[in-house]
């Protein structure tokens, strides 16, 4: 499938090892990825609906019974690794090239690996270059009864340079306290800043933002991070660019973005969602 490019973005089909060799070194001032979490599982998403019937395996409003009937599985991808850390070590280098002094990295993985790549990180960033682990905590799916449920997601925030980077956090949304009646009406009505615990639902299954790919991450998490650590104009960077949340954000905040992916599906899902920015 064909790249395509505008003055504001572009979405480019291809290995992105060998395109991120091709940036320009301190171009960019800002990288998401959300990598393959080395799971082990296929990752696949599949399309349902509901059908009102009496013997059906779902009860909804008023008590009323609907089955469920799978419509289609889409985007399947094997999220395996031998050598997760040799694969995602030299990308991580090059990351750490193409961005300008200023810039960030925010690495978005499972908790699994997240130990191993913070200390590969380290050694790539330097540690004094590490400013967070964010952790994007959901309650959705299924419930474990032979441990307790995971539930988040483990983001790590590193910096180019320890001290001087992009932090507005004036941009950033606020949320609701827990107790506002502790705070009073005038702060419980503004709200709070986040911590480095984000709460966030899940892109709902049957919701409007959906796009069919598997391990869509929601928009509501890249707009936080776009808007708070970077300025309008700056550039954006996934190279595993998915369903092209990270593009979305971008571009509805006036930043620019280059989403880069291998597979021919994920491709046409950004490219239809991007349209209008294209």
């Amino acid at each position: 499938m064909p790249s395509k490019r505008s003055a504001l973005g572009q979405v480019v089909h291809a290995e992105n090892l060998g395109f991120l060799q091709t940036l320009p070194s301190e171009s960019v001032d800002l990288i998401y990825i959300d990598p393959p979490f080395n799971t082990g599982r296929v990752q696949k998403r599949t399309r349902m609906k509901t059908v009102r019937d009496e013997a059906g395996d779902r009860t909804g409003f008023g008590g009323a019974r609907y089955r469920t009937e799978k419509l289609a599985e889409a985007a399947a991808y094997e999220d395996t690794f031998d050598d997760f850390l040799g694969f995602i070590r030299p990308r991580l280098e090059e990351a750490y090239r193409i961005l300008k002094p200023h810039g960030a990295l925010f690495f978005h993985i499972d908790p699994r690996e997240s130990h191993y790549c913070k200390v590969m990180l380290d050694q790539i960033f330097t540690r004094p270059c590490f400013q967070n682990e964010i952790i994007w905590a959901y309650d959705y799916g299924a419930r474990s009864t032979k441990r307790w449920p995971g539930k988040h997601d483990t983001i790590l925030w590193y910096t180019k340079h320890p001290t001087k980077y992009t932090f507005n956090l004036a941009a950033c949304d606020r949320i609701e306290y827990m107790a506002p009646t502790l705070v009073g009406a005038e702060k419980a009505a503004r709200g709070k800043t986040p911590t480095d615990v984000w709460w966030h639902t899940i892109v709902s299954p049957t919701g409007k933002e959906k796009t069919g790919y598997p391990t869509q991450k929601p928009l509501g998490v890249l707009n936080r991070i776009v808007k708070v650590h970077t300025k309008p104009k700056d550039t954006v960077l996934d190279f595993f660019a998915g369903s092209g949340t990270t593009g979305e954000a971008a571009a509805k905040n006036k930043r620019r973005f280059i989403l880069v992916d291998q597979s021919e599906e994920a491709v046409g899902i950004m490219q239809k969602r991007l349209a209008k920015y294209l």
